[in-house]
């Protein structure tokens, strides 16, 4: 059997972090900690709905960058609203295209479920410019610029 698991390599704080991403994407769980001879967490693996990640307590040496992101892809504008807040609070930063790092240094995509759909046919070049004028994404707008004649 053959498994692929995202890692990811953290300065320190994966606990913290895995706590944080399981509270707040649902169907979510820490699985696993292996601990470090003082007891604090050296390895962290959870689940983040269905998808298996494990947080290394690594140090300095490798840091996070934006090269790399979850992107979660949501339902709803408030779902959009609620985890985009959650994850750019406390020192996390807005980026473009609904891109954000979280206070972590981790980066993140919130994308709504129908952007494929709006992004195809004839109207994609408009749905694209509206899309790279935003930071958090506005479902609304991009349907509006789907729609437009």
């Amino acid at each position: 059997m053959t498994i692929v698991t995202t890692f990811l390599w953290f300065d320190h704080g994966a606990e913290e972090a895995a706590e944080f991403y399981t509270g707040l994407i649902p169907g979510s769980e820490i699985t696993e900690i292996a601990r470090n001879p003082d007891g604090s967490a050296f390895v962290v693996s959870l689940v983040l709905a269905g998808h298996t990640i494990s947080l290394l307590n690594g140090g300095p040496d490798h840091p996070l960058s934006e090269a790399a992101s979850l992107q979660v892809l949501v339902d709803t504008q408030a779902e959009v609203d609620r985890l985009w807040d959650a994850l750019t609070a406390d020192g996390g930063k807005p980026g473009p295209c609904g891109w954000l790092v979280d206070r972590y240094g981790l980066s993140w995509q919130i994308v709504p479920t129908e952007l494929p759909e709006l992004m195809s046919g004839e109207r994609a070049a408009a749905v694209g410019d509206a899309l790279r004028a935003m930071s958090k994404i506005d479902i609304q707008v991009l349907r509006d610029a789907h729609d437009q004649p």
